[in-house]
């Protein structure tokens, strides 16, 4: 793969830092990361217009980036390229949350015209359902344990503890950067660990 003669000279660096990345160079798509963090997440926060809801979608947004990285082609600058991949990440949280949510006030017409109102689902769980969901619990809890202690630490933080990425940063004295990197990874290899106790039942 070529660099484009049309980049820019900042588009021609982060060229080469993809070409380290795409080599397994998880510091090369850190520096990628750090570059673009900020001017991404206010991107996603303009779409979503929650703090929270941006700062998750970002680091997922550098999370399918990194594990797709081998398809990005030189045709674009990567900045463009990653762009792309937060907005439409946007896009489906949006369709998936729209979908989700349902006025209680609106009432639907049978075929006979009948008007009837929605009938809403009790989701409270039930003992068979709270068992399962124990049990769930009790499997993700396991393989946090697999983690190493640095991952383990990471992922105990974010969402046991619920702390912010700053806080966690200022918590273990690391760049914000890289706590955020290291944190993708962590979930990457705890979707791993769950994955295989799976096949095993």
């Amino acid at each position: 793969m070529e660099v484009n003669a049309k980049f820019s000279a900042r588009a021609q660096e982060d060229f080469e830092l993809v070409a380290k990345a795409k080599n397994g160079d998880q510091i090369a798509f850190g520096k990628l990361m750090t570059r673009y963090r900020d001017s991404v997440y206010f991107m996603v926060l303009k779409m979503i217009h929650n703090r929270g809801d941006a700062e998750d979608l970002t680091i997922e947004a550098f999370g399918k980036a990194f594990n797709s990285i081998s398809n990005y082609s030189a045709d674009f600058a990567f900045s463009t390229w990653l762009f792309k991949i937060a907005t439409n990440n946007c896009i489906d949280f949006l369709r998936k949350k729209k979908l989700q949510t349902t006025s209680l006030d609106q009432k639907t017409q049978t075929d006979d015209g009948e008007i009837t109102p929605i009938a809403v689902k009790d989701y409270n769980p039930d003992p068979e359902e709270a068992m399962v969901k124990e049990q769930r619990a009790a499997k993700i809890r396991g393989a946090i344990e697999k983690l190493s202690p640095k991952y383990r630490s990471l992922i105990e933080l974010r969402y046991l503890d619920e702390l912010a990425y700053e806080e966690i940063a200022e918590k273990l004295d690391l760049p914000l950067g890289t706590v955020k990197a290291q944190l993708f990874r962590a979930k990457d290899m705890l979707y791993n660990i769950l994955k295989v106790t799976k096949e095993k039942y």
